[in-house]
């Protein structure tokens, strides 16, 4: 499958996947579109062919991952080294969190797995995947 399939061929040099039926996966990519208005992040639903595709690429597993991840210029991020890197792309003030990436990466990514483990308790779960507005729909792969 090529993720590339639309006639357009969009810059997709910045990938963010996610949880597709996640709540706060979904409010993550819906917060993340209205403070990126150059529009340089694309998107992928984990569950997704084309999200698939790129975990496999990227020598990620297909089932059972519990994390964003962030593919920018061919490199794969996780955890909050992903979201960090995310953070500082968008419009300010969100680039300042970008300091953090100072504490230690074990410090983050506890935090960050046990969010990811009471995602569905604590923010809910969809059924189905965020369907984007006709607006946002060029976002998406």
């Amino acid at each position: 499958m090529d993720i590339m399939q639309n006639s357009e061929k969009q810059d997709v040099s910045r990938i963010v996947l996610v949880d597709g039926v996640c709540h706060l996966c979904q409010g993550l990519t819906r917060f993340i579109i209205e403070r990126d208005p150059q529009a340089k992040f694309r998107f992928a639903s984990l569950q997704s062919g084309s999200g698939g595709e790129l975990l496999r690429a990227g020598g990620l597993p297909v089932d059972g991952l519990d994390t964003v991840v962030l593919i920018e210029d061919g490199h794969y991020y996780t955890r909050s080294a992903a979201v960090l890197r995310i953070f500082r792309q968008l419009k300010m003030p969100w680039p300042l969190l970008y300091v953090f990436v100072f504490i230690p990466p074990v410090i983050r990514d506890w935090l960050y797995r046990l969010v990811a483990r009471n995602r569905y308790r604590w923010f809910g779960k969809n059924e189905q995947c965020l369907i984007p507005t006709p607006e946002q729909r060029k976002r998406f792969l």
